[in-house]
C-alpha cells in the first residue's frame, strides 16, 4: 500500500512600499488573477489572500497594501493590514524595487520584520527594467546591510521571470499542517469582490491622478439571469469623494463611464467564464476615506 504524502502548509506575507510590483507577483505565483495592478501607488487596499497547491504542499500567500505615510482613515486601514501580516506568518518576503535609496516606509518595515523574528526573504523585483545588472548587487546590498535575509531572489513578476525559483525556495518553509482551503482554490476572495476590484482596476487605469484614490466599489447585484445559467447580471456603484469627480468618471457624453464599462465586462467575463451584463452607476459620498462608517460598508475595514 502506497503511503500518503506528509499534507504541509506554509503562509507567507509579501510586503513593500507601494508600486513595488507585490500585486503583480502575486498573481504571477499563483497564475490567476488574485489582485489588482496598476502604476499608480496605493493599489491594493486590504489583505487579500492568493492560494497555490502543489502535491502535498499548501501555500497561502498574503499580499498586502504598500506601508505609505497615510493621511486618511482609510491609509491608517491600509497601514494596519500590513503590520498585522508581518507578525503572523511563516516566512515573509520583502519586495523591492532594482533601484532607488532605502526610504522611511522599508525602513519601518525592516523595523517590523526583525522585531517579528520570522525568516524573511529579498525579493527584488522588476529586473527586466535594468540594464546594468550589477546594480542589483549594489541594490542587494543596500538591503543585507540593514537585515540578515535568509535567501535572495531576483524576479520579474510581469515576465515571470524567476518567480518558480521563489515558489521553490519558499516550499522550504512549510511544515506538516493540514490543508486550509481547498486544493484547487487560488483565492478567499468572493467572485463579487473581485468583480468590483476589477472595475476599479479600470478606473485607476483610465482616470486622472486626483481621482483614483478617492473611488470605491460595491456589487449591489450579482446574480444568474433566470432561465440562462451562461448569463450574470452585475449591478456595481461607483463612488467618488467630489461632484466634480462624478463628471470626470461618466465623461462627455458618458465616454469615460462606457470605457470602464467595456473593458471591465471584457476581464469579468474571462473570470468568470460566462458572459456579464454589467450596469454601474456614479455616486458622490463626501470625503468617505476618513468616515469609518463608509469604510465598513465598502469592505475596507482591517479586523
Amino acid at each position: 500500500m502506497t503511503e500518503q504524502p506528509i499534507s504541509k502548509s506554509v503562509f507567507v506575507s509579501l510586503v513593500g512600499r507601494p508600486n513595488v510590483g507585490k500585486s503583480s507577483l502575486l498573481n504571477a505565483v499563483v497564475g490567476e488573477k488574485v489582485a489588482i495592478v496598476s502604476d499608480k501607488p496605493q493599489t491594493t487596499r486590504t489583505r487579500i489572500t492568493g492560494v497555490l497547491t502543489r502535491g502535498a504542499t499548501q501555500l497561502v500567500f498574503i499580499d498586502t497594501p504598500g506601508l505609505h505615510k497615510g493621511k486618511t482613515k482609510l491609509s491608517e486601514q491600509m497601514n494596519r493590514a500590513v503590520t498585522q501580516s508581518i507578525g503572523d506568518v511563516d516566512v515573509q518576503v520583502l519586495v523591492v524595487e532594482p533601484e532607488g535609496p532605502i526610504g522611511a516606509a522599508e525602513e519601518s518595515l525592516l523595523a517590523s520584520i526583525r522585531q517579528s523574528g520570522a525568516p524573511a526573504i529579498l525579493c527584488v523585483n522588476k529586473v527586466d527594467t535594468v540594464s546594468n545588472k550589477e546594480s542589483l548587487l549594489l541594490r542587494t546590498a543596500q538591503f543585507t546591510e540593514k537585515y540578515p535575509f535568509a535567501e535572495v531572489f531576483y524576479t520579474s513578476a510581469l515576465q515571470n521571470d524567476g518567480v518558480e525559483e521563489l515558489v521553490r525556495a519558499l516550499e522550504g518553509y512549510a511544515s506538516e499542517s493540514p490543508h486550509f482551503f481547498p486544493d484547487d482554490a487560488f483565492t478567499d476572495q468572493p467572485e463579487r469582490v473581485i468583480v468590483a476590484e476589477i472595475v476599479r482596476e479600470k478606473i485607476l487605469r483610465n482616470t486622472a491622478q486626483e481621482i483614483p484614490h478617492g473611488t470605491a466599489v460595491v456589487v449591489e447585484k450579482f446574480a444568474e439571469r433566470e432561465g440562462k445559467k451562461d448569463l450574470v447580471d452585475i449591478d456595481c456603484t461607483l463612488y467618488c469623494e467630489r461632484p466634480n469627480h462624478k463628471g470626470m468618471l461618466i465623461g462627455k457624453g458618458g465616454s469615460m463611464l462606457k470605457k470602464i464599462l467595456t473593458q471591465s465586462r471584457q476581464d469579468i467575463e474571462a473570470f468568470l467564464g460566462c458572459q456579464v451584463n454589467l450596469q454601474c452607476w456614479v455616486k458622490v459620498k463626501e470625503d468617505w476615506r476618513n468616515k469609518d462608517r463608509l469604510i465598513q460598508n465598502f469592505g475596507l475595514k482591517v479586523e
